[in-house]
């Protein structure tokens, strides 16, 4: 198969402030936004600050609230051809008004909220399929928290950490698809979401989990090639040398047991193989001179 030609951006989220926490809403987020630079990364890896640049909000539950700060967050970085899509169901996503827009756009940056939303608005339709061929060929997509999780063949969309453990309590479904054989959880740290993602790989070991710290990304390359930014950590739950486990054999609502997961914590510098689930260390940069 073809190496998509393309780049994901996938961002664990900004610091987690309630309704705020699907974007980078308030000053302060905002402002680590910036320090840590990945809003630079983006626009940079985009094609820089004349790059043609789409929002969608369509995850978002308050999207003209997403939009203005999107739009002040591009702006400053001088950012002076961004646009907003604000589809809010899938009659909106047949327009064609988003569709030669989508054809005609530099990168996509779908904004965090409801990860399912994004999957039944969008899957099925030309839009989507648009996004996909153009993917192959260059385009370059990023998506923070929901937008980043819904990146992946093989979604979480619900399940509470503190029941994670127990057998049924995450619920999975297929995303939008981008890359494969990869499940992408957001704010990983501090919503405690390990045992989530563990069950989601222990159920799916072919999968490699990517675990996202808040102000924390990877830009994925080839689709293979997973290269650490931002000032948190990445967490990488392989299940391909599960020796163990009982998820098939007990009744839903059972605590789930798992032996031989294999966890490696990846830090800005660090990159990571999907396909050979490799980690390669790379050069690791202090907060100082980041």
């Amino acid at each position: 198969m073809e190496l998509p030609k393309g780049k994901l951006i996938s961002i664990g989220g900004a610091e987690d402030k309630g309704t705020e926490s699907e974007g980078y809403y308030s000053q302060k987020s905002n402002l680590n936004f910036f320090e840590l630079g990945i809003l630079k990364r983006v626009v940079h890896v985009m094609g820089g600050v004349d790059a043609r640049i789409e929002v969608i909000t369509t995850a978002s539950s308050i999207p003209l609230e997403v939009a203005e700060n999107y739009l002040t967050a591009f702006g400053k970085m001088g950012c002076t051809n961004v646009g907003v899509m604000n589809i809010r169901n899938r009659d909106d996503a047949r327009k064609q008004e988003y569709v030669d827009r989508i054809k005609a756009c530099d990168g996509v940056m779908f904004s965090g909220g409801d990860q399912l939303r994004l999957t039944t608005i969008f899957g099925g339709t030309e839009f989507l399929e648009i996004i996909h061929d153009r993917y192959h060929h260059g385009l370059v997509i990023a998506g923070t928290s929901a937008g980043a999780m819904a990146m992946s063949n093989t979604m979480i969309y619900q399940g509470k950490s503190d029941l994670a453990h127990l057998k049924g309590e995450v619920k999975i479904t297929t995303g939008l698809a981008f890359i494969n054989n990869v499940i992408i959880d957001s704010h990983f740290d501090k919503r405690g979401r390990f045992n989530r993602l563990a069950q989601a790989v222990a159920s799916n070991p072919s999968c490699t989990g990517v675990g996202l710290g808040e102000d924390t990304g990877v830009i994925i390359t080839n689709g293979n090639h997973m290269e650490v930014i931002g000032s948190g950590a990445v967490v990488i739950i392989d299940g391909r040398d599960i020796h163990h486990s009982n998820i098939t054999d007990v009744s839903m609502g059972t605590p789930i047991s798992v032996e031989n997961l294999r966890v490696n914590i990846l830090v800005h510098g660090n990159s990571y193989l999907v396909k050979e689930r490799q980690f390669v260390p790379g050069v690791t940069i202090s907060q100082d001179e980041d």
